[in-house]
């Protein structure tokens, strides 16, 4: 009887320590989905939301477009609501992406593309390409 005993004790106190030992993971659990959680509520709540800026410069309206991440997306001028003048758009690292002309809402004369491998220069005529030139990056002297 007391072998009994003794065993039943033995088995009550590892029951006792696996109770123990689930309730210690559950909760380590639950603290770690709650700190996830949290770090994700706070990069909603004070992720950038960067509104458009517009100015008055003359007869035109200067516009500037961000990122979420506040740099600089796109620049460039408005007339009678029709992009007009130079613009310029940018990557999201700050690197020039595009740059180039509207007349009254068209594209007009040179734009320049980059990419990681290339320059393109792009005519335009009426809105449209009338000629393209490709340079690889070895041949570009600095694109900033």
């Amino acid at each position: 009887m007391k072998l009994l005993s003794e065993s039943f004790e033995i088995v009550n106190m590892f029951s006792k320590f696996d109770l123990e030992l689930i309730n210690y993971l559950k909760t380590k659990a639950m603290k770690k989905n709650l700190i996830a959680g949290l770090l994700l509520f706070s990069g909603v709540i004070f992720a950038q939301n960067v509104e458009p800026k517009y100015e008055i410069v003359g007869n035109l309206v200067k516009a500037t477009y961000y990122y979420d991440n506040g740099q600089l997306k796109q620049e460039g001028f408005y007339k009678d609501a029709k992009p007009h003048g130079k613009w310029a758009s940018f990557n999201e690292d700050g690197s020039k992406q595009a740059i180039g002309e509207y007349a009254d809402g068209q594209k007009t004369g040179k734009w320049f593309f980059w990419n990681k491998a290339t320059l393109s220069e792009v005519d335009y005529s009426n809105s449209r390409i009338s000629d393209i030139k490709n340079w690889k990056q070895e041949a570009l002297v600095n694109r900033n």
